[in-house]
């Protein structure tokens, strides 16, 4: 692996850490940013690490009018050893650059961003939680930074990297939470940018969201934007569900993002013997399924939450009930391999942990 120069600046003026037993999530911000700047003329250059701080933009800068921007999100995890695991980050770093060509946004040496976030993570490796459940959020982002308000791909970018001492992204935490299938409203469709990790996937996620949140649901379920027939995700994780024993999760279909801890999930699945499928499924299925008494489990999977057990769907007036509104067996099972293994509880027999040197 090459070794970047990476310069580094150190704060002088150390923020005060929040109490990790009341952490949310996203709200509290370390010590220390990393930034890479790109300019068509150079490529991407002079990367650094600087005191956390404001970025000056000119009001032109065409993130602010076209929404040219991607994002990653991974975590670190502090082990009962004191040391600072990272969970596959290169599946992130590679899914970046994949956002990165769907966006028309240059792609990023990956041995450089990688370095980038280890640098980062270890200066400020004091602000990793220990409260369980805790973990250190980390985010790299790419925004357009040109001043031009013509609709074309920026010629300037800023890569950063910001980190976030975080809580459970859901109240419930393990416990099932109540998911709404979206009948209404769209969020991507096959050939747009749905399965890029890009803002306007997001923000075109909140209407739905609000309003189901207003009902007392945690997330809304997708459906595909052509029928609204078939599932897609959860709005901020991948879903799966058991039926007569086998795992099924929507297959990836340009519109769907291709989930670090979906993948996880489907290796640790075959490795333990489960059958796991990926196809089209639609929630008329689901229905049937659930009347036959065949749905077992449904489970949403993403970084921020790890597994999330859907207690109850809510699809066309019904409220389908799923295990008695308790965590499976399965989700469980998965839930307590995936943190041991994050948080260096249980052997990475898969190779999936990066310990950081302190």
């Amino acid at each position: 692996m090459t070794d970047h120069n990476i310069a580094i600046t150190k704060t002088t003026s150390k923020k005060q850490k929040p109490n990790p037993t009341e952490l949310a999530f996203g709200e509290v911000f370390t010590d220390h940013m990393f930034i890479l700047d790109y300019h068509q003329d150079k490529g991407w250059y002079d990367p650094r690490i600087i005191p956390y701080q404001p970025i000056a933009l000119d009001p032109a800068a065409m993130v602010y009018h076209y929404g040219q921007t991607v994002f990653e999100g991974l975590k670190a995890y502090l082990t009962d050893n004191e040391t600072v695991n990272l969970f596959r980050p290169e599946k992130n770093i590679k899914r970046l650059n994949r956002s990165n060509e769907r966006m028309c946004i240059p792609t990023i040496d990956e041995e450089l961003a990688l370095q980038a976030i280890k640098q980062l993570v270890a200066l400020d490796a004091n602000w990793v939680p220990n409260a369980p459940g805790t973990s250190l959020y980390i985010r790299p982002f790419v925004i357009a930074t040109e001043p031009y308000l013509g609709v074309a791909p920026s010629k300037q970018y800023k890569f950063i990297i910001i980190l976030s001492p975080v809580g459970a992204y859901y109240k419930e935490g393990i416990n099932p939470v109540k998911i709404a299938v979206e009948n209404e409203y769209v969020r991507a469709v096959k050939g747009g940018t749905g399965e890029a990790k890009t803002a306007g996937n997001y923000a075109s996620s909140l209407k739905a969201q609000e309003i189901v949140e207003a009902q007392g649901f945690a997330q809304v379920l997708w459906l595909d934007g052509l029928e609204k027939k078939y599932i897609e995700e959860v709005g901020s994780m991948n879903v799966f569900f058991k039926i007569d024993g086998e795992v099924i999760t929507p297959a990836l279909n340009g519109s769907i993002l291709e989930g670090v801890t979906r993948n996880s999930v489907i290796q640790l699945l075959r490795h333990w013997g489960v059958q796991v499928t990926e196809r089209t499924i639609s929630m008329e299925e689901i229905y049937q399924a659930h009347q036959a008494g065949k749905l077992e489990e449904a489970f949403g999977a993403g970084t921020a939450a790890v597994i999330s057990p859907i207690g109850t769907l809510s699809w066309n007036g019904e409220m389908l009930e799923i295990n008695n509104s308790k965590t499976g067996e399965t989700s469980k099972k998965l839930y307590d391999t995936l943190t041991g293994i994050q948080y260096g509880r249980e052997e990475d027999f898969l190779n999936w942990v990066i310990e950081l040197q302190s």
